[in-house]
């Protein structure tokens, strides 16, 4: 690697160590009696789910024996086997089966109790095609096969034709909305690990538009979306850090990162106040650490430095 490259390489390994430093410190709090009673329900579900998916793609990256990894995986196993999880007739009906499907698609142990709740999904008609937009139906046609269910949705090409993206390209960035843009991507290329049916020139447009919307984000701050489009462009072409926009993203995430390991907020507005309960710290910084770890557990291959790699001129500077 040249010179140029090696540095926001290295600053990316930094920004991955410390924030699996951080959520290997607090991801058992989502499934404690503390978190059970402090933080609502669905949100919390959503964020076991979020670091279910951050555990499958380590585990898919990194040697099983990687002690980030085998911590991780013991919260959501945890999680996993605890009876009623993930408690299908108490969540917000909005999410209830996506979650569901989530929960059997990202269960460590493949002959779980998750069975039971992708056949629920399954007799209920979830897996069969409905009214619901291009990006959400690709979203569950990527769970389904990686649950492994027998479904009859639309191929990927269909849900593709049907996107944002695919017509996103003479679109203004006003016009863009990211998290559609960017699951799109996640969902047809299995977060990287999938070959997409994109052609050679559609991947193409999909990395300009990314790399629009990152220029955009950057510009505002916005640390969740940056972390989002990060990996994004990891699952377009597999070289981020090696793009004025991947760079930049890396940049603005390692002056925003905690001493602790944590990006406090979804963006420079929505920042943590200083006079925030650790409950509030937890809620605000979680998301944003979550993308930030999954994106640079892609973009460096889960590569580099120990935990204790300090993360932050700031964090240096106290050692």
């Amino acid at each position: 690697m040249n010179t140029h490259a090696a540095a926001p390489d290295r600053t990316a390994t930094r920004l991955f160590a410390g924030a699996q430093r951080w959520i290997r410190r607090h991801a058992g709090y989502l499934d404690s009696p503390a978190g059970r009673e402090e933080l609502p329900l669905t949100p919390r579900v959503k964020a076991l789910m979020q670091l279910a998916l951050l555990r499958h793609c380590w585990a898919r990256t990194v040697p099983a024996d990687d002690p980030g990894l085998e911590e991780v995986t013991a919260v959501v196993e945890r999680a996993w086997r605890r009876p009623g999880f993930p408690h299908a007739d108490s969540l917000d009906p909005r999410y209830a089966r996506q979650l569901r499907l989530m929960y059997a698609a990202l269960a460590p142990d493949p002959t779980g109790p998750h069975r039971a709740v992708l056949d629920r999904l399954t007799a209920e008609g979830y897996l069969e095609p409905r009214r619901k937009p291009p990006y959400l139906h690709l979203e569950t046609r990527c769970y389904a096969d990686l649950a492994g269910s027998a479904h009859r949705l639309a191929s990927y090409r269909e849900l593709y034709a049907r996107s944002l993206l695919a017509r996103a390209t003479g679109l203004p960035v006003a016009e863009l909305d990211v998290c559609e843009i960017t699951h799109t991507v996640f969902h047809l290329t299995g977060f990287g690990f999938r070959e997409s049916c994109l052609t050679g020139e559609e991947r193409r447009d999909a990395a300009r538009v990314v790399a629009r919307l990152t220029d955009h984000c950057v510009r505002g701050g916005q640390w969740d979306f940056a972390a989002k489009l990060l990996l994004a462009r990891h699952c377009l072409d597999g070289e981020p850090l090696r793009t004025p926009s991947g760079r930049a993203v890396v940049r603005l995430l390692a002056g925003a990162q905690s001493p602790d390991g944590a990006i406090p907020g979804k963006s420079v507005a929505e920042r943590a106040a200083p006079t925030a309960t650790p409950v509030e710290f937890f809620r605000a910084s979680y998301q944003a650490t979550i993308a930030t770890a999954l994106a640079t557990l892609s973009v460096t291959g889960g590569r580099g430095p120990g935990t204790d790699v300090p993360t932050t001129p700031a964090e240096r500077e106290t050692r």
